[in-house]
């Protein structure tokens, strides 16, 4: 294992005006901060991965979240979260979902956003160029029902991850989708009257 090398920081910002052929009432930001690291397992099979986790995980949340958080305009700017990880083609998906399936990464985050859910998350090996995707849902607990902010963004970086390399990434979105209109999941539960199991609900606890 060797110490934490990143390549380059890339930041990726999109804002919604039109939707539909209809102008938004306020237009959607979603963003993206990326890191692409040299992996610090390379190709080997390491036993132990959290040497590595403990050494990268901080300093990769330390890099990206305040970066992420003053493309939104802070907290407050964000309301739906979520995180991404690729490794390169030399490295296992258990790389890449080291580095964003822990605390010390996923909290530091929550805190910087101002939020205390659940951050989705997709992890893969793949080669330079590949899509990173980011899904999001809304970033407080109590709102994970609002399918209004079930999002998802996607962008490249032409030259990562390479082989060695893993790319990590955090995303925002500072709204629900424009025009949004489908409705929210535990509306729909209330008014099937069940919950998200199709079980029958227990009517002294609604």
């Amino acid at each position: 294992m060797t110490g934490v090398v990143i390549r380059k920081v890339v930041d990726f910002v999109e804002d919604t005006l039109v939707e539909g052929g209809k102008p938004a009432a306020r237009p959607l930001r979603m963003a993206a901060c990326a890191a692409v690291i040299r992996s610090p397992w390379g190709s080997a099979y390491v036993e132990d991965l959290q040497p590595g986790i403990h050494a990268h995980a901080a300093i990769l949340g330390d890099l990206l979240v305040p970066r992420l958080v003053a493309l939104m305009g802070g907290p407050e700017g964000i309301e739906a979260f979520g995180k991404a990880a690729v490794v390169g083609t030399s490295g296992e998906i258990e790389h890449a979902a080291g580095l964003i399936h822990t605390l010390h990464f996923g909290n530091l985050y929550r805190t910087g956003a101002g939020a205390d859910s659940f951050l989705p998350f997709t992890n893969k090996r793949a080669g330079a160029g590949t899509a990173i995707t980011i899904p999001m849902t809304h970033k407080m607990q109590d709102s994970k029902g609002a399918r209004s902010h079930f999002l998802t963004m996607e962008f490249t970086i032409p030259d990562a991850p390479a082989p060695d390399e893993i790319v990590v990434a955090l995303g925002a979105a500072s709204g629900g989708r424009v025009h949004e209109r489908i409705g929210d999941r535990f509306k729909d539960m209330a008014f099937m009257g069940v919950d998200q199991a199709g079980r029958p609900l227990d009517p002294w606890k609604a």
